[in-house]
């Protein structure tokens, strides 16, 4: 059996801390591979560089060179890098980084060249971090503009490789979707940014499903930035309420919604304006992994048909907070929700259930940045 683990991170909070957070987000990730010691490890990584780009990107290269040439991965004699740092070149740039690393142990794995359409074998370790759209050994895109219109520029898009492990192909996507711009847009208009999201999702669908190459089992993970259903969210903890919209200084906009406990002391149970989301229970995200809230996690229901999930057991894994010392707590800005996921084909899921899975976050007591990374962990025979 050769084991694989597969690993979605947003990383853009590990750029703007370097000294803290990198260091506890790497551990994390070599106590993983310790643990679980996979034949082969894909990682894929959203917003490269940080929030800040144009000065965090300077810090990528030294990031990745750090794992490369750590001790905890020295068994991994083979490694692919598809690092996306072009951010110059607006038209494709998406800050997508995806790392594949292939343990001295395994033998018969090949890489898909889409160009000539042959698997050819990995050797050493190549980091390819400019030319991505030209580089035959992946498919790239940023997403057309007219898929979040709202915005003059996005760096959101898709990466896909293709493999071949023993005598399974399957093909392995990472993918950053569109984000909620506004919780007061989400809340008095819950189908716009879902709207966009879906759009996009369907369209990389659409890309690795079309005829131009064999179909094969894929597997999608990245930050989905899927969210939950954020009216009935809030009707559901906040009823019933009393509401007080505060307006702005421009007639007819709402800068601030409260919503407040009915009687004398009028407590206020959630405040909500554009990026602020400050329930004052937030145990309610965290019981029982926040379970009760996953018949408000909808959004991919759409593509029931082309991809499938395992269950989740895990709480919501953004938005956390980014202090060191609050790895557990989330931060007030966004409705808690489970955006980072790994979705999978009918075919792949097949593959996965039999191979003993393991589906969860990583690093759930400390501090990962705003996103907990989610992983996948399963074999497939030899």
């Amino acid at each position: 059996m050769e084991a694989l683990l597969l690993v979605t991170a947003n990383v853009g909070s590990l750029f703007d801390d370097l000294e803290g957070l990198q260091t506890i987000w790497l551990q994390e990730f070599y106590e993983a591979v310790a643990k679980y010691k996979p034949h082969f490890i894909a990682v894929h990584c959203q917003e490269i560089g940080g929030k800040d780009y144009e000065t965090g990107m300077a810090q990528v290269d030294p990031f990745v060179e750090s794992i490369l040439s750590s001790k905890e991965m020295q068994e991994y004699n083979r490694v692919c890098v598809y690092l996306d740092q072009t951010f110059t070149a607006h038209t494709c740039f998406t800050a997508l980084g995806s790392m594949y690393f292939l343990h001295q142990s395994v033998h018969n794995i090949y890489q898909f060249d889409f160009k000539v359409q042959e698997f050819k074998e990995v050797l050493g370790k190549v980091v390819h971090s400019t030319h991505l759209d030209t580089n035959s050994m992946i498919e790239k895109e940023r997403f057309p503009q007219d898929f979040w219109p709202e915005f003059k520029w996005s760096r959101k898009g898709y990466i896909r490789t293709r493999w071949r492990l023993q005598d399974q192909v399957f093909d392995l996507v990472n993918v950053h979707l569109f984000h909620d711009a506004s919780n007061l847009v989400a809340w008095r208009c819950p189908s716009v940014f879902p709207g966009n999201r879906r759009r996009a999702l369907g369209h990389v669908l659409s890309r690795i499903t079309n005829s131009c190459y064999k179909k094969a089992p894929f597997l999608i993970f990245g930050d989905f930035n899927v969210r939950l259903d954020t009216q009935r969210v809030v009707e559901t903890l906040c009823s019933p309420a009393t509401v007080q919209t505060i307006p702005t200084n421009d007639a007819g906009d709402v800068k601030k919604v409260l919503f407040q406990e009915k009687g004398k002391d009028h407590k206020v149970l959630l405040r909500l304006e554009s990026k602020t989301f400050d329930y004052f229970d937030q145990d309610v995200f965290r019981e029982n992994n926040g379970k009760a809230l996953l018949e408000f996690d909808r959004e991919l229901a759409t593509f029931t048909d082309e991809i499938c999930e395992l269950d989740i057991h895990f709480p919501p894994s953004y938005p956390y907070s980014e202090v060191n010392t609050e790895g557990t707590l989330y931060a007030n800005t966004r409705c808690p929700a489970w955006c980072d996921r790994i979705l999978m084909s009918p075919s792949a899921i097949e593959l996965v259930v039999k191979g003993r899975p393991v589906y969860d976050v990583m690093g759930p007591a400390v501090c990962m940045g705003d996103h907990k990374p989610v992983y996948l962990f399963f074999h497939i025979p030899a």
